[in-house]
This record gives C-alpha cells, sequence and structure tokens, in this order.
C-alpha cells in the first residue's frame, strides 16, 4: 500500500512541475491571464468629484488616475491572476491525487 501511495505522490509531483515549467501550459495560463487582467481592468472605479473643484487640482487628480490605471495596476493584476490559475492548477491535481488515495484505500478494504 505504501508502494501505491507513493507512486501516486510521485505522479503528482510530476504534473505539478510540468503545470509549473511546461511552456505550452504556461503559455495558456499567460493569455488567460491577460484575458482576465484586461476585464478587471476595464471595470476600474472612476473617482467623481461631489464639489466642484478647481481645473488644476482635477487635472493632477485625473493624470494620477490615468498613471495608476495604465502603467500600475496591469503587471500587478497580471502576476496575481497568474498565480491564482497556477495555484488553481495545483489544486485540482492535488484534488485528483486525494481521489486517487481515497480510491485505493477503499480497493484495500474490499
Amino acid at each position: 500500500m505504501k508502494k501505491k501511495f507513493a507512486e501516486a505522490l510521485k505522479e503528482y509531483r510530476k504534473e505539478v512541475f510540468k503545470v509549473e515549467h511546461d511552456h505550452n501550459d504556461l503559455e495558456q495560463i499567460t493569455k488567460e491571464a491577460l484575458h482576465i487582467t484586461e476585464e478587471a481592468l476595464s471595470n476600474a472605479y472612476r473617482y467623481h468629484f461631489h464639489q466642484l473643484v478647481d481645473a488644476d487640482r482635477a487635472e493632477v487628480i485625473n493624470m494620477v488616475n490615468n498613471y495608476t490605471l495604465e502603467a500600475l495596476l496591469p503587471p500587478i493584476v497580471e502576476k496575481i491572476t497568474k498565480r491564482q490559475l497556477l495555484m488553481e492548477r495545483k489544486l485540482d491535481l492535488l484534488v485528483h491525487l486525494l481521489e486517487e488515495a481515497l480510491e485505493r484505500i477503499s480497493d484495500n478494504d474490499a
């Protein structure tokens, strides 16, 4: 039984390594992350002034807002999204490992 679990664990580790390092998987994750990032940034909130402010102050606030949305947020959101997608794939593999382990336990009991 230990040998079966060791084989299942080895297979799990191999699949995790493949997800983390395989060029095709990483390309697919990157495409998906870019799509999610684009969608998230298109839903960015806009600030509306409650009181009328002078034009200079409004322009500065608008410049800061544009810089944040166009330069700072995209790489951060992309990295967070990539990490989340990788973790989801690893979790799927872990669930598969657990199902396989439980299946092997039930086979030994029968």
